[in-house]
């Protein structure tokens, strides 16, 4: 079964500095029939002015991705981690115990457009983390990449839950394959462009919440197509 999550139907916060869709309840939007899926909760798609972002502020036991679209994320944290975030990188943030960070538009003159992904971990309790890696493979429309897993292989990012999260640009007629296995469900998110899924039509911005499917096709009817796949046990 399929179910797709309309880009339009999400809820939307817009702070003037911040223009951000919110896939699942979230803030001040509050959805009972969408509070996330499995053990993804939420898929958050922020847009931030340049020169702006949050300030410091806590979280706790969660894994936190970010993935940008466009633009450069500036990171700063509370165990004493600095970086820049670009398109084809990954980072991961475990919450754990607790932890405070910031994240502001390193840019003056360009926004930046980027997902923010919350994963319920394994257990809480976890000891914070940061880790940050590169996938230069995501963008050359090709096959879909994995960008994170629970046991860190093939060179993705470590995250303390049984999700895979597969990511990548896909050419405009390009056709992947994914096969679940027995009782996976996953999520795909359409970051741009737009795709058939199992031959249902998805644009930018839509979410699909797959359950009791065998195996995925996402063909892609766009050029630029650029799709996240969360593979979850």
């Amino acid at each position: 079964m399929i179910h797709i999550r309309r880009a339009g139907d999400r809820g939307r916060a817009n702070f003037g500095w911040l223009d951000s869709r919110h896939t699942f309840s979230f803030g001040h939007y509050y959805d009972p029939d969408h509070m996330g899926f499995g053990s993804l909760r939420v898929i958050n798609e922020d847009r931030v002015s340049p020169g702006a972002g949050f300030d410091t502020h806590g979280h706790r036991d969660m894994e936190i991705i970010s993935y940008v679209l466009d633009g450069a994320l500036e990171h700063r944290d509370s165990i004493g981690n600095g970086s820049v975030i670009r398109p084809g990188d990954v980072q991961r943030m475990t919450a754990g115990t607790g932890i405070r960070h910031s994240e502001f538009n390193a840019s003056s003159k360009d926004p930046v457009h980027f997902l923010q992904i919350w994963i319920f971990p394994e257990r809480p309790g976890l000891e914070p983390g940061y880790e940050q890696k590169r996938f230069t493979e995501t963008s050359d429309g090709g096959d879909l990449r994995l960008v994170a897993s629970r046991d860190g292989r093939d060179g993705s990012v470590t995250i303390h839950q049984d999700v895979d999260v597969h990511a990548g640009r896909l050419a405009d007629g390009r056709e992947t394959r994914l096969d679940l296995g027995d009782e996976r469900r996953a999520w795909l998110q359409l970051a741009r462009g737009a795709v058939d899924l199992n031959d249902q039509p998805m644009a930018a911005g839509d979410g699909a919440a797959i359950d009791g499917e065998s195996s995925l096709v996402i063909r892609s009817r766009a050029p630029d197509t650029e799709v996240l796949l969360f593979d979850m046990g």
